[in-house]
């Protein structure tokens, strides 16, 4: 049996892993754990709650990438120190640690799939905490992590783009998109079974690309997202990103390559068009 920890058990993504959990490891001990029980920037706290664990699997963090810009203290003190306080527990109890990250480690700027061992470039403050917790993970504990970057991530367990467009479907009669941002819509119960396969094949301490197979920009992924509902994707207009200022620069290509998962004998996750077919066709009520 084997015992697992979901750090940021409340979040979208912590939501459908442990009912992936339930299911595929039913016969695991598995703990949720979300502020306040855990706060993972607590050396204390977070050496009680790792120990007796065998797998940490942390899905906290602060993903509020414009507030970042302004708060970058608050958001490294939960995507840096607290991957640190959590990969040194992990290290002082024999646990292994699986650490979600993100696209925007990169400056977004290429024009092919980035490599799991580009060079990090985070162009924002968010992607500067998010790659400071990754040298947190590697520098504490080298053999027994694995980092799974992901990127566009949706669900039914949280706010995401997904949703907003179906729910401004509903108010709107048009909505406007931007059509030059491009990355790979990836559903958080695909990256959830992905989690459970990492741990399940042992795969080797490292960078994984965790993202959906394919690519399109926002705008497709609205029109495309209206198609499958029954509605008119031609109420999706396109427009650019000029069009929509933000605090933080949005990277132009969050395209990940996958070619990491081949050497640990796994397929790369299934293209984001056939992953957002099931996802709507279990779209809460």
């Amino acid at each position: 049996m084997t015992t697992w920890l979901v750090a940021g058990a409340n979040g979208m993504l912590a939501t459908d892993l442990l009912e992936v959990l339930a299911v595929r490891r039913s016969d695991d001990r598995v703990v949720p754990l979300d502020l306040p029980e855990l706060d993972i920037t607590d050396p204390v706290g977070a050496a009680r709650a790792v120990e007796g664990v065998d797998v940490v699997v942390n899905c906290a963090a602060w993903t509020d990438v414009d507030g970042a810009e302004s708060q970058e203290a608050a958001a490294f003190r939960v995507n840096a120190v607290g991957p640190a306080t959590l990969a040194r527990a992990c290290a002082a109890h024999g646990a292994r640690l699986l650490h979600i990250s993100t696209d925007y480690v990169f400056a977004g700027d290429a024009d092919v799939p980035y490599p799991e061992d580009s060079p990090l470039r985070p162009a924002t403050a968010y992607g500067r905490t998010k790659a400071a917790g990754e040298w947190a993970v590697r520098a504490y504990l080298p053999d027994a992590s694995w980092i799974l970057r992901t990127a566009w991530l949706y669900g039914w367990g949280g706010a995401n783009f997904v949703s907003t467009m179906l729910r401004l479907a509903e108010q709107r009669e048009t909505v406007d998109v931007v059509a030059d941002q491009l990355g790979q819509p990836t559903w958080a119960l695909d990256l959830a079974h992905r989690i459970v396969d990492t741990v399940e094949v042992q795969a080797p301490a490292g960078t994984y690309h965790s993202t959906a197979a394919g690519w399109t920009s926002w705008h497709g992924l609205a029109a495309r997202t209206f198609e499958l509902s029954g509605l008119d994707a031609a109420r999706v207009r396109q427009t650019t990103s000029e069009k929509f200022p933000r605090p933080a620069h949005r990277p132009r290509w969050s395209v990940l390559g996958h070619d990491r998962w081949a050497d640990v004998g796994l397929a790369p996750m299934p293209g984001w068009e056939d992953a957002l077919q099931r996802a709507l066709a279990r779209r809460p009520a």
